[in-house]
């Protein structure tokens, strides 16, 4: 009988660094069997937390994310409706072949001059006043408004947005995370009904419902509020959690951020080293061994759940020498942090864009740039990773 792990006795200092436990589990083996913390501690789970191992099973077919496949319904799907995340092939090769019809790199590309424009106005919005909470001014707003010009999310319903969103991917109670995907699904239900009324208006969310492939297939409804509820969660949260991350990470390491300064084509290196050393998302959601297994020389039952931890292999030690040193001039290739496989993060490009021209922008603007205090709370669960909030001076 294998050992369960419970990763709760590890209180509150596992969520304000959870590295140091992913170290000490690496030195045992690279996977484990754990029981997660609050508020989600009902769940018992493998880890995988060594990077080869993360990688092989990333791209292991053994591994669904379809829970059905073992029987299972999750609160997600069973609200919002299927998406990418929660597909397996043929389904997931036919919803990314129809979402990516839509969702081009020209079109990523094309917004390059957009995400420049709000950067500034948030800039000057934000500089005059000399001290902020990065989060709140910055690295918020930036993503939230890009994907919701993108898919065509009206202003007034940001803010709104905002709350249920951050309920659903960092809950703080089971209740509260129940909410969230009630209120969600009854938004995104509407918004696709008024678009589909309205007619072509040439944002994404609308090209989707009238987007067909060569078959005359098209997306069903609940297929379509399951691909708006993926893009715009992960449109901006990651996002939010990546531009503060790597500030939070150059203000806390002078050498890198002196570094950068004297040379700002090093950005890139930046978000990079951020996605790799502190990524955004902590662990890949939940995969279900569709069959037996072994993973890194473990066995995993039929119905077992498995939880791949990319932070935690992206600081593996025979993947990336000295891995818990902040270096943006490190070779990066082959970090996890957007997955690996089929399920590689459709909005990468998106993500790499915004937070190189948020950074950029930020050290050329605000030269004194500094914390102001300590930052907030990490969030809540093991699926993001980011502050809530990050005061900052100039």
């Amino acid at each position: 009988m294998t050992d369960v792990i419970d990763l709760g006795e590890f209180g509150d200092g596992f969520r304000e660094d959870p590295h140091p436990v992913y170290a000490r589990l690496r030195e045992r083996g690279p996977v484990h069997r754990v029981r997660l913390p609050p508020p989600d501690e009902h769940h018992v789970t493998w880890l995988v937390v060594g990077h080869e191992e993360a990688r092989t099973a990333l791209t292991d077919p053994r591994l669904a994310k379809d829970g059905s496949r073992i029987g299972m319904v999750f609160l997600d799907e069973e609200l919002i409706g299927k998406y990418l995340l929660g597909a397996d092939p043929p389904q997931h090769t036919r919803l990314r072949a129809l979402v990516s019809r839509a969702f081009t790199m020209r079109r990523v590309e094309e917004l390059r001059p957009r995400i420049r424009q709000i950067t500034d106005e948030l800039l000057d919005g934000m500089l005059p006043r000399g001290r902020a909470d990065l989060v709140d001014s910055f690295a918020y707003p930036l993503p939230i408004t890009v994907i919701c010009e993108l898919l065509g999310v009206p202003e007034m319903d940001r803010t709104q947005f905002r709350k249920m969103s951050t309920e659903a991917v960092a809950p703080t109670s089971a209740d509260s995370e129940h909410d969230a995907f009630v209120r969600l699904a009854e938004y995104l239900t509407g918004l696709i009904e008024d678009k589909r009324c309205a007619g072509p208006s040439g944002d994404l969310l609308s090209d989707l419902i009238r987007t067909t492939a060569e078959d005359g297939d098209r997306l069903s409804p609940g297929e379509l509020r399951g691909m708006a509820f993926i893009l715009l969660i992960a449109g901006h949260e990651t996002t939010v959690n990546l531009i503060g991350n790597a500030v939070h990470a150059l203000l806390t390491h002078p050498d890198q951020l002196a570094a950068v300064r004297n040379d700002l084509d090093l950005v890139d290196g930046v978000v990079e080293e951020t996605l790799r050393y502190e990524g955004p998302v902590e662990n890949a959601t939940f995969r279900f061994a569709a069959e037996p297994l072994q993973i890194g020389g473990t066995r995993v039952e039929k119905g077992d759940f498995v939880m791949v931890g990319l932070t935690a292999a992206d600081r593996d030690g025979l993947r990336y020498p000295a891995p818990d040193r902040f270096d943006i001039h490190r070779d990066t290739r082959g970090h996890l942090a957007f997955g690996h496989g089929i399920h590689y993060c459709l909005g990468a490009p998106l993500a790499r864009l915004e937070a190189r021209t948020a950074i950029r922008t930020l050290l050329q603007r605000a030269p004194g740039l500094a914390l102001d205090a300590p930052p907030g709370d990490w969030l809540p669960g093991m699926l993001m990773r980011g502050v809530r909030s990050l005061p900052v001076r100039w």
